[in-house]
């Protein structure tokens, strides 16, 4: 992708964030596969388990629903173990109760967008994004400094 790239997405959680994207190659629960003490994918057999999410832009073809994914989630946002957004080709609205808690009791925005699957497919891990507070998504060229995934 070149600098500048633009997609548009539905906020579910309307905010404003920028960071490296961590693209997940398969889905995600929060619950079992996310520690919301390290900040990093933990589920078993994930291609991306053990890297840290962190103050990244999680982007994932979709959740893995589990009720117990939102309390995971709004205790990683308590933590700052939370990614800095989440993007999802496909939301069952579990995520979004967590960060609305987030929001309510810890006074952290996490956006969610739900994005159009191809546009998911397109973004990758090492691209620096920002996020408005519409949907917007900028795609920037990575700075390598910041847009390093930690392991």
């Amino acid at each position: 992708m070149r600098s500048g790239n633009r997609f548009s997405g539905r906020p579910l959680h309307a905010g404003v964030a920028v960071g490296p994207v961590l693209a997940l190659d398969q889905p995600l629960s929060f619950w079992g596969g996310y520690s919301a003490t390290e900040g990093r994918i933990v589920a078993e057999g994930h291609p991306q388990r053990g890297m840290r999410a962190v103050d990244h832009v999680l982007v994932m073809p979709s959740e893995v629903g589990s009720s117990s994914s939102a309390s995971v989630f709004a205790e990683a946002i308590r933590l700052g173990t939370a990614p800095a957004a989440i993007i999802t080709g496909h939301s069952d609205g579990i995520l979004l109760a967590g960060a609305l808690v987030g929001a309510q009791l810890y006074d952290v925005v996490v956006p969610i967008i739900a994005m159009a699957p191809e546009d998911v497919a397109r973004v990758q891990t090492g691209l620096m994004l920002s996020i408005d507070v519409d949907g917007g998504c900028c795609v920037e060229d990575p700075d390598p400094a910041r847009a390093e995934v930690q392991r």
